[in-house]
C-alpha cells in the first residue's frame, strides 16, 4: 500500500512529515548530532535494520540534510555529514525533546538534557517570536495564510474559515 505524499501540501508541517516519513529519520538525524557519521555505527546505535538505514539515509542525502564524503575506496565507503539543511534541523529535534522531557520522562527526570557552551548551563528549547523574544504559545499565536499558499486553495470554505 503507498502513503499519501504530503510533498506538495500547502503546509510546511505536512512537508516536513512527508521528508521524515517515519519514526526512525529524526532518530538517524539524531545519532548525526551525536556525531555518529559511518553506516555501520548508526546501525548499532540504532539497531536498526541495514535495508531500512540504506533507504532512511538515501532520504536523507537526496533531500539535502545529510551529505556522502568518502573516507576509503576499497571497497568504496562514506561518512554521512549533516549539511548546512541538516544542521538546521536541531531546532525541531530540541523542540521535540523539550516536549518529551515534559509530558514523557518518569520520576527521575530527563533522560538527556542541553548544555548550552556559550553560557555553560543546562537549558531546554523554547519557541519564542523571532521580533520580539516572547515565548510563543496557542494561546496568542495563530496561522496565517503565506505568500506561497496556493491562490487556487485561497478560496475554499475550509480554508477561509482556517485563516479568518
Amino acid at each position: 500500500m503507498r502513503r499519501t505524499s504530503f510533498a506538495r501540501w500547502p503546509c510546511s508541517i505536512a512537508r516536513t512529515m512527508d521528508l521524515l516519513g517515519d519514526r526512525w529519520t529524526p532518530l538517524v538525524l539524531r545519532e548525526a548530532f551525536y556525531g555518529v557519521r559511518r553506516f555501520d555505527e548508526f546501525q548499532r546505535t540504532l539497531g536498526i535494520a541495514r535495508n531500512t538505514l540504506t533507504d532512511r539515509l538515501r532520504r536523507l542525502v537526496e533531500e539535502g540534510l545529510l551529505e556522502k564524503r568518502p573516507y576509503q575506496t576499497e571497497p568504496l565507503r562514506h561518512d554521512y555529514v549533516l549539511t548546512e539543511k541538516g544542521r538546521d534541523f536541531f531546532g525541531v529535534l530540541a523542540a521535540m525533546s523539550r516536549w518529551g522531557d515534559r509530558w514523557l520522562a518518569d520520576e527521575a527526570g530527563p533522560p538527556v538534557t542541553l548544555h548550552h557552551e556559550a553560557c555553560g548551563h543546562d537549558t531546554h528549547a523554547e519557541v519564542v517570536c523571532a521580533h520580539c523574544g516572547d515565548p510563543l504559545t496557542s494561546e496568542d499565536t495563530r496561522m496565517r495564510r503565506g505568500p506561497g499558499f496556493p491562490e487556487r486553495l485561497a478560496e475554499r470554505p475550509e480554508v477561509r474559515k482556517r485563516f479568518a
